[in-house]
């Protein structure tokens, strides 16, 4: 039995959600995939696939099995890469999760040119504001903004955007001049929700640091809806540059306590913890890194 492409046909069918698709790509049939598949399933003792027909839905021990055969997969062919004495071309799917914000504004045009770079690499870009499972999910890399990080992954810091105060004319027009910190709890304040510190913000003006508690009737988890809230004139917000800077640029929000900032938010490569990354992962976060930090509202990492 030849186990290797056997688990490589499985992978891929869950990969790709069709037996079909598979054996267009593998230039055989579906009858014979679905054979391979069928004494692969035999030899483990275990059903890895549900078949309907609709599609494919890999079983919890298929998830499990596909996540480690993935992993031994790629160890193989850099093994043979090595051995040959030449580097492996990057090749195979790359799962990549990602803010929503963040990817529809920037990681969706930089994950298409780096498939540019590498017509041997498939992405799936995921793009939502809930922290995955990265095993649990199958992703490669995720992309993080600022907040704890998941205690099974490892974490690659690559830039960070300053905060600041920002909100529309029209909301200041219509309210009292905010001069210092303090006041900030008489204006609506419009935040992300499930934020660990709650209401209260933390500002730094040089040297000096204090915290506020701000007032807000209005919590939502998407840095998009938080845009366009402030932008209609619902409030005040606390926002990354790289979120806002082309609304300020163009008057449409202004800074509010310019001389005040909050924390950096910190943009972060995080990947499982496991000692093998397979090189097209390597490459992506090396190229994420490199561009990441040069993008509008955000700077490189000085410790990459």
């Amino acid at each position: 039995m030849d186990t290797l492409r056997l688990m490589h046909l499985f992978t891929r069918a869950v990969d790709l959600g069709s037996l079909s698709a598979v054996a267009r790509e593998a230039g055989s049939t579906q009858p014979t995939v679905s054979k391979a598949i069928n004494a692969l399933e035999a030899h483990l003792g275990v059903r890895l696939l549900e078949r309907s027909t609709t599609g494919l839905l890999a079983t919890a021990e298929g998830l499990r099995f596909h996540e480690r055969a993935r992993r031994l997969l790629d160890e193989y062919e850099d093994a043979l890469a090595d051995v040959r004495g030449h580097a492996r071309q990057a090749e195979g799917l790359l799962r990549v999760n990602a803010p929503v914000a963040l990817g529809q504004f920037h990681l969706n045009a930089l994950a298409r040119e780096f498939l540019a770079l590498h017509p041997d690499i498939e992405i799936e870009l995921i793009l939502n504001d809930r922290f995955v499972d990265l095993v649990g999910d199958s992703v490669d890399v995720a992309v993080r903004l600022g907040g704890p990080l998941p205690p099974d992954a490892v974490a690659r810091t690559i830039a960070a955007s300053p905060r600041a105060l920002v909100a529309a004319p029209s909301y200041l027009a219509q309210h009292a001049r905010i001069e210092r910190p303090d006041d900030l709890g008489r204006y609506e304040f419009i935040r992300f929700a499930w934020l660990p510190a709650g209401d209260e913000i933390e500002l730094h003006r040089g040297a000096e640091s204090m915290t506020v508690t701000t007032r807000g009737r209005y919590r939502v988890n998407n840095a998009l809806a938080i845009r366009d809230s402030l932008l209609a004139g619902a409030g005040v917000g606390l926002c990354p540059h790289w979120l806002v800077h082309d609304l300020v640029q163009a008057g449409q929000l202004v800074r509010v306590l310019p001389a005040w900032s909050g924390t950096p938010q910190q943009v972060a490569l995080v990947y499982p913890s496991r000692r093998y990354q397979p090189a097209r992962a390597r490459l992506f976060m090396d190229f994420l890194a490199q561009r990441i930090g040069a993008l509008p509202g955000l700077t490189a990492a000085i410790d990459r």
